[in-house]
């Protein structure tokens, strides 16, 4: 794996373009949701496939089960961008929406439309599938069921203001993504 696959330029340039776009995404959840959304300053890192779980638990600090939902995308650019929260954190989010049907024999089919609500916000696009909820992050990132062994790795997290509830957007560009990315990145800058 090679560390330097973004220069700094590059590097750069990429976390402006995840900033504007999550900063976009933070106002969409936050009328959503009816509360201020908090950004972190977006994360790149160049990980092997096999360490992506590894890497995504010391970069969010998460080692509790999560409730993860995907969505692969495929262009020049293929990837799959994934939104994370921990599982235990899913009623707070419930809480923050009126909804009759809460403590309902609903509930179960609530919380997982507001899970695809929130993720949609942040994804930017319709959510293609649910992982799960209750599972580990070694159970979401499942390196053989991938084609590729290094990827781009971008982590973004948004969290309620006074609230815990923290979810995090992260998006795994495969290795011959990169080399588009570069290109697409230079393009912007030499445009500045």
């Amino acid at each position: 794996m090679v560390e330097a696959a973004l220069n700094e330029d590059q590097r750069d340039a990429l976390q402006e373009v995840a900033n504007m776009a999550m900063g976009q995404a933070a106002t969409r959840l936050s009328k959503l949701l009816g509360t201020f959304i908090e950004l972190s300053v977006p994360r790149v890192r160049v990980v092997s496939v096999a360490d992506a779980s590894a890497a995504l638990r010391e970069m969010t600090g998460i080692t509790d089960t999560v409730t993860a939902v995907r969505q692969g995308f495929r262009s020049d650019i293929k990837g799959e961008a994934i939104v994370l929260c921990k599982s235990g954190s899913v009623d707070q989010l419930c809480a923050l929406v009126d909804d009759p049907y809460t403590k309902s024999t609903y509930e179960a089919t609530t919380r997982t439309e507001l899970i695809f609500d929130v993720t949609t916000v942040l994804m930017g696009a319709c959510v293609s599938c649910i992982l799960g909820s209750d599972i580990g992050l070694d159970e979401v990132f499942q390196p053989a069921m991938l084609a590729w062994k290094t990827a781009l790795l971008l982590e973004v997290n948004f969290a309620l203001e006074e609230h815990s509830f923290r979810a995090h957007l992260v998006m795994l560009m495969a290795e011959d993504a990169i080399a588009h990315l570069n290109e697409a990145l230079d393009a912007l800058l030499s445009s500045l």
